[in-house]
């Protein structure tokens, strides 16, 4: 370097505001560089294994890079930002830092920053990959931003939450108890969202993604509803703008001016969190997602046109373009089915997926998921895919089949005219009102679903419906009474199963109205 070269470099240098000065050296000679392996472990762990597992649909991975990836790094963000933030006071260079030119809240202010930076850096960095491979991969759609924006708020939070606890009370073990307290406060706010009823205000918790919701609840069928994302940005964003004022409050943060832009900075921090908490008490659980009305945009309650992709065959099976990876594995689990009722009146002419229209507002804020419906003239079965667990890259799409076919029975049953209702925690299935012709409608059920290769509806003697009366074939039926009915239907249904095809269907295409009427007896089965 030329005598020439060194006073421009210094001049540049010098041009160069203080506060960014500051920023320059803080991430320079930050902690956060010698975490970046344990913050690649975390991700790799917490959220890339996870997500590459899961099928490639942007909700279902964009939701993971806000939940599962802030449980993994918020509180590690809180400890490193608290280490930061206790350095002067660890280090006892707060009388030297005091007489600098520089009011100390804006030299913490760049310190938080520097934190804030890096750890922005990595997070974004983790979503990059993510979406990079899931853009690979997806069939349909595009990146969800709402649940990156409340994670990148959540990381900022955090080191804002850690670096002020840092500052404030430094020591050694503030960055560790920092650390703790976020986790701790994180797993409360989850175990809340998994055992508390809606509407609550633990849902503005920035772990809640939604994801109490099926995969094709929200972004696909109906378009992302924000309004919980938006309620989380202001109470996360509002937490960590307290944080932030807090540190500007003591006497030596600045002059009096400064420290009143700081007190209000507090207070406008603690509105917008209260605000968030108050909104979060307005929210109701709807069919496609957290609904608050104060947020809510109409527009967003309309479906999402597509176009759907079909199979080939005399029924096709047609499902939403974000799921046609998995059309071959449908066709294959609802063939037999199909090829059971083809030609018989109400047969299903096409088979089309459907999203979750029933929400349960539940202590478990679950959905309730029906089985698949067969409604319409034409009749059209309607497939939900949101009660099945879904394959995801590389995985083997046996065991989604295998599930997939475990839902058809009920399909079966309304078909011949039995009317089904599976009532949790009730030890069986209870059928309709009594009607005579019911055992004959369940043998007839028996042989179809065994001949499909399908779940037994009714596989055990003892667990067929009972009648609206409580008994299995009447007021005065008693336990032997139950099992010889039952090996009746057991043995009706073996012998119409292994009747030949062709005969099966030709009987079905003559008895079937009188199926439904229960006007056949189990005698009248061949």
């Amino acid at each position: 370097m030329t005598a020439a070269t060194v006073p421009a470099a210094q001049a540049r240098a010098w041009h160069l505001p203080r506060p960014a000065r500051l920023l320059r050296l803080e991430l320079r000679r930050n902690l956060m560089p010698w975490l970046l392996p344990l913050f690649a472990a975390l991700f790799w762990l917490a959220t890339y294994r996870p997500a590459m597992a899961a099928p490639p649909l942007w909700d279902t991975r964009g939701t993971m890079l806000q939940a599962q990836t802030m449980l993994a790094f918020a509180p590690l963000l809180a400890g490193a930002a608290a280490w930061a933030g206790s350095r002067e006071g660890r280090r006892g260079t707060g009388d030297l830092v005091d007489v600098t030119g520089l009011p100390r809240w804006a030299g913490r202010l760049a310190a938080w920053a520097a934190v804030t930076c890096w750890a922005e850096a990595v997070y974004l960095a983790g979503v990059a990959v993510v979406y990079g491979i899931t853009a690979h991969q997806a069939t349909w759609g595009g990146p969800l931003w709402w649940p990156i924006y409340v994670g990148a708020a959540t990381a900022a939070a955090a080191c804002a939450v850690g670096f002020a606890a840092g500052a404030l009370t430094p020591s050694r073990f503030t960055a560790p108890l920092a650390a703790v307290v976020v986790f701790l406060a994180l797993g409360a706010g989850a175990f809340a969202l998994q055992h508390g009823a809606r509407p609550t205000y633990s849902q503005i918790w920035p772990l809640n993604a939604q994801g109490a919701f099926p995969p094709d609840a929200i972004g696909i069928f109906y378009p992302y509803l924000p309004d919980l994302a938006i309620a989380q940005l202001m109470f996360v964003g509002g937490l960590g703008t307290v944080a932030l004022g807090a540190l500007g409050l003591p006497a030596v943060s600045g002059g009096r001016w400064l420290r009143s832009i700081a007190a209000a900075v507090t207070v406008a921090g603690l509105a917008a969190a209260g605000t968030a908490v108050g909104l979060a008490g307005t929210a109701r659980l709807e069919t496609h997602g957290i609904v608050i009305p104060a947020l809510h945009d109409a527009a967003s309650d309309r479906p999402v046109a597509y176009t759907p992709v079909c199979s080939a065959g005399a029924i096709p099976v047609c499902l939403h373009p974000a799921f046609r990876g998995f059309l071959p594995d449908v066709t294959a689990a609802v063939t037999p089915v199909l090829h059971e009722l083809a030609g018989l009146p109400g047969a299903p002419v096409r088979v089309t997926q459907v999203a979750v229209t029933t929400v349960a507002q539940a202590p478990s804020n679950g959905a309730n998921l029906g089985p698949p419906i067969l409604s319409g003239h034409p009749a059209v079965l309607y497939l939900p895919l949101s009660d099945v667990s879904l394959p995801g890259p590389g995985t083997p799409t046996t065991a989604f089949i295998g599930e997939l076919r475990d839902e058809l029975p009920p399909l079966l049953n309304s078909f011949v005219g039995l009317k089904v209702l599976n009532q949790p925690g009730s030890g069986g299935i209870i059928a309709g009102p009594s009607s005579p012709g019911a055992p004959a409608q369940i043998a007839v059920a028996m042989a179809l679903a065994q001949d499909a290769g399908l779940l037994n509806p009714f596989p055990v003697p003892g667990n067929q419906p009972r009648h609206g009366n409580g008994s299995a074939q009447g007021p005065q039926a008693t336990g032997a009474q139950a099992q010889a009915a039952a090996q009746a239907q057991a043995g009706a249904a073996s012998r119409f199963a292994a009747l030949p095809a062709a005969t099966r269907h030709a009987w079905l295409l003559t008895h079937l109205s009188a199926l439904r009427a229960g006007d056949i007896t189990l005698s009248e089965i061949p």
